[in-house]
């Protein structure tokens, strides 16, 4: 994960909780897993709207290949 290693992990949540307090931590950690989660789902979209797309080109392409194939 990034070449963090546990030493270096603890290091970032301790420096975190002195900023941020323990109170705000938990609210900071459910945003930051929405915003994942978002994201995931958006890219999520557009891998498979590319996808389609592609086929619809193939489909199209074989098409015109038959349509020349027959002439």
């Amino acid at each position: 994960m990034f070449g963090l290693g546990p030493a270096e992990l603890i290091l970032i949540l301790v420096i975190a909780l002195v900023i941020f307090g323990p109170a705000k931590l938990p609210e900071m950690g459910k945003a930051l897993g929405s915003g994942i989660k978002e994201f995931k789902r958006a890219t999520s979209s557009v891998k498979d709207e590319i996808s389609l797309e592609a086929a619809d080109d193939r489909k199209r392409q074989e098409a015109a290949d038959a349509e020349t194939q027959k002439r």
